[in-house]
């Protein structure tokens, strides 16, 4: 009598040389089967049902990685805690189930059945206009060196908020970046158990010809981080060392990221862009690159809602004032001005219900928020009370500017 072949699966895994630890793969499962702790991101094999919500969001490509393995070999949540890269494809010689088939036909009849992006509120990809982008050229193990061409605070001196706007420079080493794309900054030195720093993740707040036209370069928001979400005082590896930057530093980069937080490039595109502080970096972008193209015929409507404590921590301040009026439609949000009650970037949104109506409604308008992660539900809950305001059919919607990629939620 044959005895029963042993259970194979195709086990899920995420490459830890090449993730940047920006937490958005866990954010997205909806069965909470991906955990991290100060080493790896990972996968729980236990867990995981191969819905796939996570792959598409993630700016690397690090969560889309597979293992044959037996199932009662599978590799530990602790294992891969420990891994600095993946370990070697084993040859079982047995036939092995696509990740479809492994979950079994219950779980496949669910995941048939979930809605389009159902696991996550912004779309996975990117607007149909934009222009392709490049990712991962430069890793952990083949950084690039740029170098700092300028560093300059962007909010007022006595304020907590102490913004930087940092401009690095690749030389002669090839960096292509479109506007929305993030890297990676290596800052020096080792953590508490002795491995080097992981990469910290950074929007590019310069558009794809540079921060100065035809020059190899790109900027960076930052914020100085000294107190974490909780208020506790902690001192921000990454952030501090980039702000303490001198002109003519070294700095190890890797990158580019992002392939669907994207602009499109059709001139007669709208763009809804809606940030809190350093999510400000890919708004700027997105903005200089269409005030450098105004005169190019590229006239769809700008319109910004930009939240802050106050005047004087909401960064570039002074340049967005200098805009013209009929360029750009700036709605700020300030939630600490004494003697005066809180607003927020969802607050000034309901004042400005009838023309965002009108946005959601045009085929040509794209959406993108960036900043905390708790402004992330405020937003979606304008936009669904608008579009029900004005006799349109949010879920329909909702769903219909996902599939376009003209809904994009960077939050973190």
């Amino acid at each position: 009598m044959n005895a029963p072949l042993p259970e194979v699966l195709k086990q899920h895994l995420i490459d830890p040389e090449i993730c940047i630890r920006c937490n958005t793969c866990e954010e997205s499962c909806p069965v909470d089967a991906i955990t991290h702790d100060s080493n790896n991101y990972v996968v729980d094999s236990g867990k995981c049902n191969f819905c796939m919500a996570c792959v598409p969001p993630c700016p690397t490509g690090a969560i889309d990685n597979w293992r044959t393995v037996l199932r009662l070999e599978a590799y530990s949540v602790e294992e891969q805690f420990t891994w600095d890269e993946l370990p070697a494809e084993k040859a079982l010689g047995v036939n092995v189930e696509t990740p479809a088939e492994a979950a079994g036909p219950q779980v496949q009849a669910q995941v048939q059945e979930l809605p389009l992006s159902e696991a996550v509120a912004g779309a996975q990809v990117p607007p149909w206009s934009a222009s392709h982008p490049y990712v991962n050229l430069y890793t952990h193990k083949n950084p690039v060196t740029a170098t700092v061409a300028g560093n300059y605070r962007v909010t007022e001196l006595g304020t907590d908020s102490d913004t930087h706007h940092i401009v690095l420079d690749f030389g002669n080493v090839p960096f292509p970046v479109l506007e929305g794309q993030s890297l990676g900054i290596l800052p020096p030195g080792v953590d508490a158990n002795g491995r080097p720093h992981h990469a910290r993740q950074y929007s590019i707040a310069s558009p794809r010809d540079g921060e100065r036209p035809g020059y190899n370069n790109v900027s960076l928001t930052v914020k100085r981080v000294t107190a974490d979400y909780q208020g506790r005082p902690v001192r921000g590896v990454a952030s501090n060392y980039l702000c303490d930057l001198k002109k003519g530093d070294p700095v190890q980069v890797i990158g580019p990221f992002g392939s669907t937080f994207l602009m499109p490039n059709h001139p007669g595109s709208h763009l809804v862009m809606i940030c809190t502080g350093t999510g400000s970096a890919p708004m700027r972008a997105m903005t200089e690159r269409r005030r450098r193209r105004r005169g190019q015929g590229e006239g769809g409507k700008l319109m910004l809602f930009f939240g802050a404590r106050t005047q004087q921590e909401l960064p570039y301040f002074g340049p967005l004032m200098n805009l013209p009026k009929d360029f750009i439609d700036i709605n700020f949000a300030f939630s600490r001005i004494p003697g005066q009650p809180r607003r927020y970037v969802q607050d000034v949104m309901r004042e400005r219900a009838a023309d965002l109506a009108l946005l959601l409604r045009d085929p040509n308008t794209c959406f993108y928020v960036c900043g905390l992660k708790g402004m992330e539900a405020g937003v979606l809950e304008v936009l669904r009370d608008v579009a029900t305001q004005h006799d349109l059919d949010w879920p329909a919607l909702h769903q219909q500017l996902k599939r376009d990629g003209r809904l994009h939620l960077e939050t973190y």
